[in-house]
Parts: C-alpha cells; structure tokens; sequence
C-alpha cells in the first residue's frame, strides 16, 4: 500500500504535485460613470409635428376669429349709429335701455362705450345748442337795428317807410305797441329839420313884433319897456327875441329841436309860434319812438318766424330820384348793352 504521507513516493506523488493552485481572491470593481443617452430621432419629429399642427390650427381658426371680431364691431358700429340718430331725433334720454333687453351678439363693454359716445354727443349737441340760440339772438339783433336805422332815415329824408312799416309792426308791433304807431302815424305827414327852419323862418317876424299887420300900439310899447332892462345871470342866455331866434336856428341846424323847442316857448309871444312849437314836438316825439325801437333791438332781441314774414312781405320802393336829375333827363336805369352783330362765315 502505498503512503499517501507527503514525502514519500506513491503513485499519487506526482498529481500531487502537478494539482493547479487555488485562483486568488477577488479585487475591487472599478466604477464607471454611465454615459449620456444620445438624442434620438423621436424629439425633432414631435417638434415638427407640434409646428405643423400649429400652423394648421391658426389657418383654421384665423377666419373664423376675423368673422367673428367683424361681426362684433358692426354690431357695436350699428348699435352706436342707431343711438345717435335717435339721440339726435330727440327720443332718447341719456341712457341707454338694460343689458337684458339689448340683442344677445352685443358685448357688454361695447355698450360702455356707446353710453360715453352717447354722452359725448349729448353735450356737443348742448353746446351746438347754446352756440345756435346765441347766434340767433345775435342776427334777430343786427336786424331790428337795421329796420330801426332805415326807419330813421325815412324820417329824416320825409320819404314813405314802405315795407318798413310792416317791419316795424312785425317785430315791435307786440313789444312797443305805442312807439310803433307814433312813427308810423309821423311817417304819414313827416316833419324834417328843413320843414323846421322854413316854418321857423314864417313865425320869426310875428314874435319879433315885425308883421306886417296892424299891430296894438299898447303891445309895442310894452315890448319896448320890456327890453330896455334886463335883469339875468352873466352865464344865463340873453332872453332878447332877436338872440332867442338867432340861437334857435343853430340848434335847428345842429338837429337840437329839443333845445330849439325850449327857447321858443320862453318867449313872451311863443303862441304867435304855435304851428311851429306844434311841428317841433311832433319831431321830438317821432325821434323818441325810434330810441325806444333801437333799445328794444339791442335789450330784446326777437326772431321773427318765416311763415309770418312771407304773409307780410312787400315790394321795396324804388330809390328817390333828385330833382336836379329828374330835370336834367338822367336816369338811374342803366341802358341795356347793344348786341354783338354775327360773325362774318
């Protein structure tokens, strides 16, 4: 039997010794960090997708967006032309009817923004309003001036009024009743400064004492008498009748009747002067009544309606031709132009 004692010599001696050694142990496992997926080819085709479908999406839905804010802003458009007209109609108020009873397309704010317009309307037509009442006040003025100044000057020239006497009953017949037919009553025999200082002239040697009638030689003495002493203030105005006159025609002349008309009467012989004393306040008050027609023109103004107007409207006089030219031969028609011969072919 053979030993199976190391040393010694068997048949096992040399599998003994040939026997492969034991692997050695297990080192540490190096780490190593993973690596970074690469992007693959998914993410660029949903980007693309995503831009597609975009694009898509806006030409769909554009037109349908454009018909929609069209339909929005003609409704609101619409809305606000119908409050405007009938604002302006006058049958309307301010305000605009509620929310609920207003068509179901209207956006609410569309109607804040007719009321503002509607507001703003409202007092631009306030002040269109103020502005047109002024201007008329201002043209019914310039126009009773304008009859108040033509009436003066008939007047003064003795000449018909004419369409100006239904002027004046039109537009001062109800507010100045009385010095509408003083001047129209004054206008049918008018008096003028001329007429004044011709009747001046006629009374003048009546209360001078100079007519040529029989005169009492009682009043001539007296008047004499009278004369010889005069007591007055050195300012006061001499009372001699021959200064009286004298005075009287330069206040005729300057158009001072009044004062004409005062000075007359203090003569002791004024009733010899009674026809003129009587043309002079005739004068005075005719004069009067056209103040009190151009105060009423300026203080209160009246328009006068067009229907009355066409129901008392008459043809204006012709000019007044001066007799020096109605003796001459001159017309104030201008002759009509000759007509040109035909031309020659």
């Amino acid at each position: 039997m053979s030993s199976d004692i190391p040393g010694q010599a068997g048949p096992f001696a040399d599998e003994a010794h040939t026997a492969p050694a034991p692997p050695p142990p297990p080192g540490p496992i190096a780490y190593h960090p993973p690596r970074p997926a690469r992007a693959g080819w998914l993410l660029p085709v949903l980007v693309l997708l995503a831009f597609g479908g975009g694009i898509g999406a806006t030409l769909w839905g554009l037109p349908k967006l454009e018909g929609w804010w069209n339909r929005d802003k003609g409704s609101e458009q619409a809305a606000i032309d119908n409050g405007s007209q009938a604002l302006l109609d006058g049958r309307v108020s301010n305000r605009v009817p509620a929310a609920a009873t207003l068509p179901p397309d209207v956006n609410p704010l569309s109607v804040a923004a007719l009321e503002a317009r509607l507001a703003a309307v409202s007092t631009r037509l306030d002040g269109i309003s103020v502005q047109a009442n002024a201007a008329g006040a201002d043209a019914a003025r310039a126009e009773g001036l304008l009859i108040a100044f033509a009436t003066r000057r008939a007047l003064d020239r003795g000449a018909p009024l004419g369409y100006l006497e239904g002027e004046l009953r039109l537009r001062f017949g109800d507010s100045q009743p009385r010095a509408v037919a003083t001047i129209i009553n004054a206008a049918h025999a008018p008096v003028t400064i001329a007429d004044l200082q011709a009747e001046l002239e006629e009374v003048a040697p009546a209360l001078l004492g100079k007519s040529g009638g029989k005169t009492d030689w009682w009043a001539a003495t007296r008047r004499e008498l009278a004369n010889l002493i005069i007591i007055r203030k050195a300012d006061a105005p001499s009372p001699v009748p021959q200064q009286v006159i004298a005075r009287t025609r330069l206040m005729i002349s300057s158009e001072r009747v009044n004062s004409a008309l005062r000075e007359i009467e203090r003569l002791p012989d004024h009733e010899k002067a009674d026809s003129w004393i009587q043309m002079a306040r005739k004068y005075n008050e005719a004069r009067r009544a056209l103040d009190v027609i151009e105060a009423a023109a300026i203080l209160e103004p009246r328009s006068v309606p067009s229907s009355a107007r066409a129901g008392s409207m008459q043809v204006a006089p012709p000019p007044p031709v001066n007799p020096d030219e109605e003796e001459s031969g001159a017309s104030l028609t201008p002759e009509p132009a000759p007509t040109p011969a035909p031309a020659a072919r």
